[in-house]
């Protein structure tokens, strides 16, 4: 009788088994193979040995013409993994609308070690120690040529995976511009020689529409040659590239018209920077209008003439005349240094300051406050940069310091200072092995201080196939932040500025006070959307 009982019962728990794990992908694959999958946020960084995420589902929100990230893990649970590959499906609308997946590009992360962390401040601000970081991003797709790469030294997939070891694989999705709004639903399937798992995709498309030009300007300096791929990639993160040669102006109609170019440095310089407190006599006003008359009528043409200049009093007047002649030819002067009142005026009797674009680290902030204001009211752009580790508190750009860093600078912390623009210095200093090492930039009379990927946004493409660069996970973080300066522009752009501004401060109200936690600013970017929505719809 006992016998009879008991195989009966085993025989029940064993179907409820199997029926769950059919419904449940992620037990399916964690329970019968070494393949564990999960999806995750875009604002996580997940660790080569990190512990399995437990949902294979993830959720998104997302306007028209905006880019919308997330992650795929994938781990080898106890037995290596073969031949492991990824595929996405349509994703598609309860009345049949389709994004199709080729608006779905698809990288796998590339770890890099950092053994020499960037410096501690000792403030609220810290960068995560020694250890490996997920970073460079590999395609799975040629961006050029629309075809799967194979047979370079950095191959995306399949690849193989040891016991006990993670691979995260970057999704974007493009939610097109003729999009219609509504929920949309689509799998993503990873397979490999020990199984496969599959996860679902849920995206909630807005019904706005992001602008192709960003609001936001910034100036991310290339040094090398210009390319037409080099400046696609940029502007497809929503940065605006400058080439340390000569600009290309044949490229200028459809970078504008596809990828949104917003601005172009005429190429002047006055070799005044940190280290030089010397100053050329300005170009004359017939050589600027001549350049400026080479570039498409639509942008806006800045010159770059110095940089971080704040101690050198003794340019002020060669100062005005740069500003001057640079007015006179219809173009607006950039410069690094904190706004100074010998310089509000350019001398052509209309109080234009001879600077137009201030650009101010946020150390310098609270020192300078009261300028920021006044130039602010003068109708003068402030805009902020990032370099090095020049405080405890503000957001950093080296690898070993938390995602949201990249992210609420050009984005909520912008909006709350009433910041116009960003600057960064170099996005391609490469070491010789730039896949493997990242010790980029260190300060030799400092101990060598390192600033482990620091002035490096990109990494060369010849290493994984492609022709130009291929993007960080940094760089998708910073394009996260200036679609986030867009959701608080359309908002206030709606009539409800004060609005805006105060759900902007909820995430970044300043340097010093500024959300740490991802899930914080995720939640009120949705906010942002759904008041957009509300608003927007008659």
């Amino acid at each position: 009788m006992r016998t009879y009982k008991l195989i009966p019962a085993f025989f029940m728990l064993g179907l409820l088994f199997l029926t769950y794990s059919n419904a449940n992908p992620f037990i399916s694959s964690s329970s019968l193979s070494p393949l564990r999958v999960w999806s995750a946020s875009a604002m996580e960084r997940i660790g080569v040995t990190h512990r399995a995420g437990g949902s294979t589902n993830i959720t998104l929100y997302a306007a028209r013409g905006e880019y919308e990230p997330f992650q795929i893990g994938i781990q080898a649970d106890r037995n290596s993994l073969t031949n492991v590959n990824l595929s996405i499906s349509n994703l598609t609308s309860a009345n049949n609308s389709i994004i199709p997946n080729s608006n779905i590009t698809l990288y796998r992360e590339h770890y890099v070690y950092v053994n020499n962390p960037s410096p501690d401040r000792r403030g609220t601000n810290k960068p995560l120690g020694k250890g490996w970081y997920a970073d460079g991003l590999i395609p799975f797709v040629d961006p050029i040529r629309k075809r799967d790469l194979t047979g370079a030294n950095l191959d995306a997939v399949p690849f193989n995976l040891d016991a006990g070891k993670n691979q995260p694989i970057w999704v974007d999705i493009f939610v097109p511009r003729d999009a219609l709004a509504g929920q949309y639903r689509g799998t993503f399937t990873v397979t490999s020689d020990q199984g496969k798992s599959t996860g679902q995709i849920d995206l909630r498309v807005w019904d706005f529409e992001l602008p192709l030009q960003p609001s936001l300007n910034s100036v991310f300096l290339f040094y090398q040659e210009q390319t037409k791929q080099v400046s696609e990639e940029l502007l497809k993160h929503k940065l605006n590239p400058q080439f340390n040669s000569n600009p290309k102006p044949e490229l200028e109609r459809e970078l504008i018209d596809r990828w949104g170019l917003k601005s172009v440095n005429l190429g002047f310089w006055s070799g005044a920077e940190i280290r030089n407190c010397r100053m050329t006599q300005p170009p004359s006003l017939a050589d600027i209008q001549a350049e400026v008359a080479r570039h498409q009528p639509d942008l806006f043409k800045y010159v770059y003439s110095a940089d971080e200049i704040s101690n050198c009093k003794n340019l002020y007047e060669r100062m005005k005349k740069w500003g001057y002649t640079i007015h006179k030819a219809g173009a607006a002067n950039l410069v690094v240094m904190v706004p100074t009142p010998q310089l509000y005026n350019d001398g052509s009797g209309t109080s234009r300051s001879a600077v137009d674009i201030w650009v101010i680290l946020p150390s310098d902030y609270e020192t300078f406050a009261n300028r920021i204001s006044q130039v602010l009211l003068k109708g003068d752009q402030v805009w902020s940069y990032n370099s090095l580790v020049q405080d405890g508190y503000s957001p950093k750009w080296q690898i070993d310091f938390a995602p949201i860093n990249f992210r609420i600078q050009p984005g909520f912390l912008s909006q709350s200072l009433g910041l116009t623009g960003l600057l960064y210095w170099r996005v391609d200093l490469w070491t010789r092995d730039p896949w493997n090492d990242i010790r980029t930039f260190f300060v030799k009379n400092d101990n060598n201080r390192p600033y482990p990927g620091d002035g490096m946004l990109v990494y060369p493409g010849e290493q994984v196939g492609v022709e130009g660069v291929v993007p960080s996970m940094r760089l998708k973080w910073l394009r996260e932040g200036v679609e986030d300066y867009e959701y608080v522009e359309i908002l206030k752009n709606l009539g409800q500025t004060k609005r805006a501004l105060n759900i902007s401060k909820l995430v970044g109200s300043d340097w010093r006070n500024w959300t740490q936690n991802p899930q914080v600013l995720e939640s009120i970017r949705r906010q942002l959307g759904e008041e957009i929505e509300r608003i927007n719809i008659p």
